[in-house]
């Protein structure tokens, strides 16, 4: 395994890509694995981040085979040696082209609702998935970019078989890649978590990108006023024992508490799901740390992943050091934890004299928190998809072993990763509900 996720992945990928610091660079995921790659690569150049739209027009009779690309704004390339060698009418190649172009339309029209696209005219286009197969659809991105003004075009990626350089021939000025392994048979095999991404989720890395303003590192939060887009906050480094954690906290004026996550197995701070929850949050007036327990060396090894009394033990140090925070120290604390951080989280908030105000759990695994669950006495409130059957089982089981105010909720339609339309807004709104109910309660000074 050389990645422990599309994030991870970003990051190295960054590393490889600083000499790009200073130009005029644009970002551009391909939709939808390669956008959480290309955000930490955005984040790293501070570079605007933006996604590529585009649609091979392939072979009737081998699809795979383009003989053209399509993109927004009436972009298209053709490649007539194709097209001749295919003997291919022009009836057929209009009619071939007007299908991927009404798919480039859908999604233009869901990814763009929010903001225009990027201007490439003259500037670097950085064209990054999450890794090079055959290479056709990274080869039509990158003639896309071209045909959309770009001065030069850079495609970068972090896996790819050996040789990968020749399918992509003169579509880039520049290929960049971390990892050519010979063992090369799939992108998924090089990632521990490799899950599938839906729309939502890149709208959510776009939404979370253009909020996003540069900020130094260090231990003071940056506190949002009125005027701030929500989600606006500061990196922060708590320490926890030997080493220093990263974490991202955002602290709204008068906020009625913060609420701190615990991420998954194989998911960080960065998390389009979690940062999507979390900006709900931030709308409804809660301050929020979204926090990795781990080092990325620690989380390298997976027993760390599910090491629930390790995960729960950082928590309880940072959020002992939140509350020395003068932007956090009067707001009542909750916890937010997925999969194996929601049984960290109610760990954590069995602990005697933990003072936690209210915990949610969303498709997480509050059975791995074992003879605890009876110790919990904050609110708790267990969000599970429908359609994950076993986890709601055990979710129902762990639910039996709480004493304190529980609710188990389920949302129809939802799998594990609340990737369908919609699953992931319903249950945000429910974690919203339920914090402002319990964190204002309890809320501290004025």
């Amino acid at each position: 395994m050389v990645f422990a996720n599309r994030d991870d992945a970003g990051r190295q990928l960054a590393r490889r890509l600083e000499h790009l610091r200073g130009q005029p660079v644009v970002v551009l995921g391909l939709p939808r694995g390669g956008v959480p790659v290309a955000a930490q690569v955005a984040r790293a150049l501070g570079a605007p981040l933006d996604v590529i739209i585009v649609r091979k027009i392939g072979v009737p009779f081998q699809p795979e085979l383009a003989m053209g690309a399509v993109g927004e704004n009436g972009a298209r390339v053709t490649d007539p040696c194709i097209i001749r060698a295919g003997a291919i009418q022009p009836q057929e190649f209009a009619a071939a082209e007007a299908r991927e172009r009404a798919t480039v339309s859908a999604r233009a029209a869901r990814y763009r609702s929010r903001r225009p696209r990027e201007s490439l005219t003259g500037r670097v286009a950085v064209v990054v998935d999450d890794g090079i197969a055959t290479g056709s659809t990274a080869r039509a991105a990158c003639q896309i970019a071209r045909a959309h003004g770009a001065a030069r075009v850079v495609l970068a990626v972090p896996v790819a078989p050996p040789g990968w350089e020749a399918r992509i021939g003169a579509g880039a000025d520049e290929l960049v890649c971390v990892e050519t392994p010979a063992d090369f048979y799939a992108i998924g095999e090089f990632y521990a978590d490799f899950a599938q991404l839906t729309d939502d989720d890149v709208v959510a890395c776009l939404d979370l990108a253009a909020r996003e303003q540069p900020a130094p590192a260090g231990n003071g939060p940056t506190v949002a006023t009125a005027g701030d887009p929500p989600g606006q906050g500061a990196e922060v480094q708590p320490a926890a024992g030997l080493v220093r954690l990263a974490g991202y906290l955002t602290v709204p004026r008068s906020a009625l508490g913060v609420v701190l996550f615990a991420h998954g197995s194989g998911s960080s701070r960065h998390s389009p799901r979690n940062r999507y929850v979390a900006t709900v949050l931030n709308q409804a007036g809660l301050g929020t740390l979204l926090l990795d327990l781990l080092t990325p060396e620690e989380g390298a090894d997976r027993s760390n992943v599910f090491d629930v009394e390790l995960l729960a033990s950082r928590l309880a140090e940072v959020t002992s050091w939140l509350r020395t925070q003068p932007t956090a120290s009067q707001a009542a604390i909750g916890y937010f934890g997925a999969s194996t951080g929601a049984a960290a989280a109610l760990w954590a908030a069995a602990e005697p004299g933990a003072g936690i105000a209210a915990v949610v759990s969303r498709g997480g695994r509050p059975d791995l928190a074992g003879p605890r669950l009876a110790a919990v006495t904050a609110p708790t409130l267990l969000i599970v998809g429908g359609l994950d059957t076993l986890v709601v089982d055990l979710n129902r089981e762990a639910q039996a072993q709480l004493r304190c105010e529980s609710k188990l909720a389920v949302v129809p339609g939802a799998a594990h990763l609340f990737e369908e339309p919609g699953t992931l807004a319903m249950a945000a709104a429910l974690a919203r509900d339920w914090f402002v109910s319990h964190l204002s309660a309890l809320r501290v000074g004025p």
